[in-house]
């Protein structure tokens, strides 16, 4: 077991809270979120493999199909497994692609370090840099979901090898170094009392996810600035549900990003990216010259 720390100030917990309403968490997500889980444990699962990242953190990852490369990204409290779920990743293989999956450091049957310097400096982008190598990958196309959308904006920032990218389920809320929903997040993996996130904090502990490890991923989580944003030169394309607005606002994003383009598809924060929509507007957008 580990140390709980001290409570964050009640006077600060009170100050986020106020900036993030009801936004943090959708009603009925926990129930989502187990049902998701239960069909994780009775999805087949593809041979996988394991190599040692660019400090030692042992990184598990899958590689299927054939074709131009696509690394997928996957989101917070979840792991690599969880785009077999979602229509992308069988039509991706359909339609001729090589699809990689990793679990991010922290997650899945990736290492999950238990100190925090282990997340910081672009830690989980440089993980999928060493992979890219690993993979002799000369290009390749990447797409990210809500948390695994901030990786892929450090990948553009840090990989010229990346062609096109996909930031689902994500605004302009994450340019903030000090954005409330991180640090409200971080604090209640750490044992401080948030209400809001209580039935995230008791999935993670259901389900046997190392806390710790993801309370470090959000202390660590990394925020690409504006001026960062606007030095990108590849495409990218922004996806968002028509009633998600959980990261703040994707078309305000877009304008910081030169000639991102956006579109929206059916659906709330948690369930956009498995929609065939989502799917049809990433494979228009990565085949479209």
């Amino acid at each position: 077991m580990w140390a709980k720390k001290a409570p964050v100030n009640n006077v600060q917990i009170n100050t986020m809270r106020s900036l993030l309403l009801k936004k943090i968490f959708s009603p009925g997500l926990l129930p989502l979120l187990l049902l998701l889980a239960g069909l994780q444990v009775t999805a087949q699962k593809d041979s996988g493999s394991v190599f040692s990242s660019f400090d030692g953190t042992k990184i598990y990852y899958e590689v299927k199909g054939n074709g131009t490369p696509v690394i997928l990204v996957h989101g917070f409290i979840v792991n690599g497994q969880s785009w077999k779920r979602t229509a992308l990743y069988s039509d991706l293989l359909e339609k001729g692609y090589k699809v990689i999956i990793p679990d991010l450091r922290g997650n899945g049957q990736s290492d999950k370090p238990h100190n925090p310097e282990a997340y910081e400096q672009d830690a989980e982008a440089k993980d999928i840099m060493a992979l890219a190598s690993r993979l002799h990958l000369k290009k390749y196309e990447v797409v990210g979901y809500s948390r695994g959308s901030i990786i892929v904006s450090r990948l553009l920032v840090l990989d010229k090898r990346v062609t096109k990218a996909v930031m689902g389920g994500l605004g302009a809320d994450f340019t903030n170094p000090e954005w409330p929903r991180r640090i409200l997040f971080y604090h209640a993996l750490m044992g401080d009392t948030v209400k809001e996130l209580e039935s995230m904090v008791k999935y993670v502990q259901q389900q046997q996810l190392d806390q710790l490890a993801l309370a470090y991923l959000q202390k660590a989580q990394p925020s690409t600035t504006k001026a960062e944003l606007a030095r990108i030169k590849k495409p990218v394309l922004l996806i968002c549900g028509d009633q998600d607005t959980d990261n703040g606002s994707a078309k305000e994003l877009m304008t910081l990003i030169p000639g991102a383009k956006y579109q929206e598809v059916p659906g709330v924060h948690n369930t956009a990216n498995g929609t065939a929509a989502f799917s049809r507007a990433v494979i228009d957008f990565l085949q479209k010259k």
